[in-house]
């Protein structure tokens, strides 16, 4: 029974999706499983190359901020060029670029690529989460955000094993597979994924007032979202910065750290179609208020953590807030988005996510080193209830629409530009 149940649980996670979804999610888990620059830089500049930590320290920090200046620009490219273009673009671009740093070897050249390699790696996002919002029904855009999240973890657990036996081997070779596989995505774009960037409606001289990046700031609904989101994504990224430092600092190893942040991969993989089954036709308002608080309070739990169990108690809180939260937030982005706006506010919103990439690491060695670990912890905390309470009264106001809050056009443009009506089926969805 409990076999035949999860069966047919599993058959209903997956079941209604367009098949251009499915090539979309591919191309995901295959660009993930080459997830090896983000995971191993550090130590190719260190333990292969001998450069100092505070050497590799900038390198990843200009890795980030190519981050930073991509996110908006490929959103941009998303609306003006195409979503389908963007991607040949940006996946062929870091194919490249990924070959190119495990060649060079003088620092100026490594600092420089790598900073190409983040903005090309990252330019590619809003337009897989804008394609993927035109090519789903609205009622099952939850659905398809958590399994391409769960895709994404997926493919990271699988790689960061499989990276580590290729760094004992060669740095070289993980370089270059990586660049094989994001050549094989673009690979995968070009033959089966079609352009799904909604026309214009009606003549030339009747189109609505074009979205530009003015528009998306404007819209005072949409960027309380970003922040709020901003908020978010400084509390999540302590599980790279603050936790290592402070398990460092009670006597553990990077092996004990390994080993408890393996846990966070292990039950996104296995939690994550299960909860979202349970998530994806409740209101967002309260699963984006609850996983705020999970999560700050999860990391708020690290104070009082000593053992590595404590510390694997504490990392179950926060990725089910995780867990909750990733699809539910960009769910939310999509349905604040005008339809032929989609590339700049996903834009914009993926720019949380990187510009948290570059404080937290910043914010984090400031509040050790002043005034300890504990600090750091209590105000992921604080974070976490300030972003709940922000959400709140972000979404308070906002009239029931099928069991979900129906949001209003956040930026002046004509009721054909949005996508904000109940879907013939009943169901609604984010």
């Amino acid at each position: 029974m409990l076999v035949a149940g999860l069966r047919r649980a599993a058959r209903e996670s997956v079941a209604g999706l367009p098949r251009e979804f499915w090539w979309l999610w591919t191309s995901t888990l295959v660009n993930r499983l080459g997830g090896f620059v983000a995971t191993f830089m550090v130590l190719y500049l260190t333990a292969d190359l001998g450069y100092s930590a505070s050497y590799a320290g900038v390198v990843v920090s200009l890795y980030g901020l190519g981050g930073v200046v991509s996110s908006l620009a490929g959103g941009v490219m998303t609306d003006r060029l195409g979503r389908r273009p963007t991607l040949l673009i940006a996946q062929l671009s870091t194919a490249v670029s990924v070959a190119a740093l495990g060649l060079v070897s003088h620092p100026v050249a490594i600092a420089a690529v790598a900073c190409l390699v983040g903005m090309a790696s990252n330019a590619s996002r809003p337009a897989v989460q804008a394609m993927m919002a035109d090519i789903v029904r609205p009622e099952d855009r939850v659905r398809a955000f958590s399994l391409n999240y769960w895709a994404i973890n997926l493919g990271f657990a699988i790689s960061a094993v499989a990276a580590g036996f290729i760094a004992e081997y060669s740095y070289l070779a993980g370089f270059l597979g990586e660049a094989a596989l994001t050549l094989a995505c673009a690979v995968l774009v070009y033959i089966k994924l079609p352009e799904s960037r909604p026309a214009h409606p009606g003549k030339a001289g009747d189109r609505e007032p074009p979205v530009s990046l003015a528009t998306v700031l404007r819209d005072g609904r949409f960027m309380g979202v970003v922040v709020l989101s901003f908020l978010i994504a400084l509390i999540f990224m302590q599980g790279l910065v603050g936790l290592p430092l402070a398990m460092g600092e009670t006597g553990l190893s990077p092996s004990d750290y390994g080993t408890v942040m393996a846990l966070n991969g292990v039950l996104i993989v296995a939690l994550q179609i299960p909860v979202t089954r349970f998530i994806e036709h409740r209101d967002p308002r309260r699963l984006l208020i609850l996983s705020s608080l999970l999560a700050g309070y999860g990391f708020g739990l690290t104070a009082f953590a000593g053992s590595i169990g404590l510390y694997a108690l504490t990392v179950v809180v926060w990725t089910l807030a995780e867990i909750v939260n990733a699809p539910t937030q960009t769910g939310l982005v999509v349905r604040l988005s005008p339809v032929h706006g989609r590339g700049r506010y996903q834009g914009m919103y993926t720019l949380t996510w990187s510009v948290a990439t570059l404080v937290a690491p910043l914010a984090a060695g400031f509040v050790i080193d002043g005034f300890g670990a504990g600090w750091l912890w209590g105000m992921c905390a604080v974070l976490g209830t300030v972003a709940g309470l922000g959400y709140g009264l972000l979404m308070r106001n906002l009239p029931a629409d099928a069991g979900f809050p129906a949001v209003p056009a956040p930026v002046r443009v004509p009721p054909a530009e949005r996508e904000n009506q109940a879907p013939d089926t009943g169901r609604a969805g984010v």
